[in-house]
Order: C-alpha cells, then structure tokens, then sequence
C-alpha cells in the first residue's frame, strides 16, 4: 500500500496505527496517550496530523494508513496545533520537574537529592552525592549568596529550608565504606529544561503541606519522581516550551499523593487523564465526572486489582514507584 507524507510516496503494510508507520519511516511524531501494544484511546491530541485531501486534522495513534492517503506530518500549521496542545496539558499539570533549589546551585549541587537522603538517615549516601557533584570536592556553601534557601518553595509556605545548614552537616559525616561505588550510583547527568512548574499555593494546601511535610528538613521535596521518563516533558522540551502561556488551571490538591499498590503510588495534580491506567486495569482506575472537571480515579477497593507495572505506561509522574 502507497501513501504520501510531505509529498512523498511513502509504502506502508497497512495493518498498523498511522502513527507507527510515520516514526519508522523517521518522522518524529510525538504522542502521550498512545503506547505500543497496550489500549488506549486519543486524549492528548499532540500526534495530529493533517489529511490534505480533506484538510482535516486527524490523531495518527487512532486511523490506518489507506491507499491514495495523503499526509501533512510536519508543516508549521500541524507542529502549531502539536505545541498548543502540550501547552494546554502543562497548564493541567502541577509539579516541578526539578527542585527550584537544584535549577538554581551555581555549584550544581543536587541539592533536592542531598536532602531527599538527609531525611531518610542515609548521611552516607548524601555525601557520596554531594562530593560527585562537586569537582574539585570543596563546598561553595559558606561563600555562597544562599540562592538555593531563595528559591525554595518552602519559603512560599513559611521559611525557607535551612540548606546550607543541611549541606554542611552532611559534609562532615564520615566517608562511605565505599565511596567510589555510591558515588557512581549517585552521579546524574545534567537534566534537560524544565517546563513545568507548581504553580501558587492556596491558603488551605499551606496549611496541608505544613502538617504533611514535617521531616527534619521540613522540604516539600518537589522534585518529581518520575521526571526521568515523562514523555510530557520530553516533548515540551523539544517543542522548545520553556512555560504554558495559559498558566495554570488545575484545581487539585498540590502534592497529594495516594499509596495504590506495593511501590505504586499515584499523584492526581500530575495526571494528564490520557485514560491508559483506565484501559488497561480491571476493575482498578476509572473516570470521575466528564469535560474538563473529568478526573482518574481509583477507589479503596479497587486498589488490589491494580499491577505496579501500570507506571510504566504513565506518560507523565502521575504514577510512580517508590
């Protein structure tokens, strides 16, 4: 079978998605709620194309090719609707991909990951951590302009976490056992840009994260757990998106995250309700309420009939393992 994309005959089997057909012939078609081999049903709409015989805009994750198809798969009018419609996500989508306190450490301290350490008592490892960041390993902190206890989005609740403080007790615990060996397990490669961001707290989610977040750090730890693989920044990033220009729109709770099942955990701000943890469980996450006050949820009950690898399919860091 024979189609055209961008003008060019393209020969196709016929028997798979649109979608699939394009990235092998290596257009980069980006998508959120389409995964190989597991259901789904188009959501997200960031893997429209256009079908110039009948100028309609069409998700590639949902038709097969026919034959005579004629398809517009990376003009400036397809890459435009593809961009508005990851804006429009991120607008719905609360979290901070990175720590503000990471992003801004001229030393390029991970200090999100340091203190996510210092709370759990693994001073070890935060070491390990802090002196792979560091080359040569000496500690700016004492000189510093405190640009990280700035920007911690602590201070937007009460006070800032006591950084630097942190980072220095951590520099005097004893070395590892094995330094070399955590450090390497620690070591991260820079991140890419961050989209997303949380957004103002409302009065009542102060006062949660007040009670929620009481740790001897008392830091929110706002980085994301599932920032490593989420597809929705991935391809913000790509698309150059730096901020949503609709701001922000969710209504749901910041922070709130629900134990599922095992190392499964579920954070509702972060859903992009693609619907993939809904078709693909039995009788485990279903939708609340339709339009945009439409929610995923999962009841009580429920909970048991859910398998932790239903994570690997969340586009975004909704639901994580832990």
């Amino acid at each position: 079978m024979n189609i055209t994309v961008n003008g060019k005959k393209l020969e196709v089997s016929g028997q798979r998605l649109l979608i699939e057909e394009l990235r092998e012939a290596g257009y980069d078609i980006p998508s959120l709620c389409y995964a190989a081999d597991a259901r789904h049903e188009p959501s997200c709409m960031v893997c429209m194309v256009r079908n110039e015989a009948t100028d309609q805009m069409l998700p590639s994750c949902a038709i097969y090719p026919s034959e005579g198809m004629c398809i517009d798969a990376t003009s400036d009018e397809v890459t435009s609707l593809r961009r508005m419609s990851l804006e429009l996500l991120l607008s719905d989508h609360r979290a901070d991909c990175e720590a503000p306190c990471t992003l801004v450490c001229p030393a390029g301290i991970d200090v999100a990951k340091v203190i996510s350490y210092y709370d759990e008592g693994r001073l070890a490892e935060a070491k390990a951590l802090l002196l792979s960041n560091l080359s040569p390993p000496t500690l700016p902190c004492a000189t510093c302009k405190a640009t990280c206890e700035k920007a911690c989005r602590r201070n937007t609740v009460d006070q800032s976490v006591s950084i630097r403080e942190i980072i220095q007790e951590v520099a005097q615990t004893p070395p590892p056992a094995s330094p070399s060996r955590l450090c390497m397990a620690a070591s991260q490669s820079p991140a890419p840009p961050s989209p997303s961001k949380l957004g103002r707290f409302s009065e009542t989610e102060k006062e949660r994260l007040k009670q929620i977040y009481s740790q001897p750090s008392r830091c929110l730890h706002c980085a994301c757990e599932g920032a490593a693989k989420c597809k929705l920044r991935e391809w913000a990033t790509k698309a150059g998106i730096k901020a949503s220009p609709f701001g922000k729109s969710s209504s749901l709770p910041v922070k709130e995250q629900q134990h599922i099942i095992g190392r499964l955990w579920y954070e509702p701000a972060k859903c992009i309700r693609c619907g993939l943890c809904v078709y693909n469980s039995n009788d485990g996450f279903t939708f609340l309420r339709r339009g945009f006050d439409m929610q995923i949820v999962i009841l009580e009950q429920s909970k048991k009939n859910v398998d932790e690898r239903l994570a690997e399919l969340c586009p975004t860091g909704a639901l994580y393992i832990l």
